[in-house]
């Protein structure tokens, strides 16, 4: 995993190269400083922008013409930030069953798999925790009986 944040990652502006005033996100990698005005765009903002003005567009050309490394534009696509056309010839591919994607880390059958298996963890979890009511009390099942019995130790 990597050591840096998504912020650092994607070059988010926060003082305006005009003015020097603050920067306000506005949406869609999109900045406005408040001062002046002035509009500028993160890394995320800059590649949308080009992959609108020039559709199926490759990581290459998009890193050529705005700056932002080709590794950022693979960052986006498996975040699912971005999506690889559907008349590309490259994709990318499921990280557990090797099947090609447009976006993100998985296929829809791998990641349903994903999810299923991440709810059944977290609901043994629970099982677990629901057992203990207290420090020093376990609940019993019996019917018509104490529901709780201390435990001496």
């Amino acid at each position: 995993m990597e050591a840096f944040l998504v912020e650092d990652r994607y070059h988010i502006p926060k003082q305006c190269t005009e003015c020097g005033g603050v920067m306000v996100f506005k949406g869609v990698g999109e900045y406005h400083c408040e001062d002046c005005g002035k509009v500028d765009y993160d890394d995320y903002g800059k590649t949308r922008l080009y992959i609108e003005q020039h559709p199926g567009a490759t990581a290459a050309e998009i890193e050529c013409h705005t700056g932002v490394s080709q590794r950022t534009i693979r960052h986006m696509l498996k975040e699912g930030r971005l999506e690889v056309t559907a008349d590309s010839v490259s994709f990318l591919r499921c990280e557990i069953c090797g099947k090609n994607i447009r976006s993100g880390t998985y296929c829809s059958e791998c990641e349903i798999a994903v999810h299923r298996k991440l709810e059944e963890q977290q609901r043994e979890r629970n099982r677990k925790a629901a057992r203990f009511t207290g420090v020093g009390v376990e609940q019993s099942g019996g019917e018509g009986q104490k529901r709780f019995t201390r435990r001496d130790g």
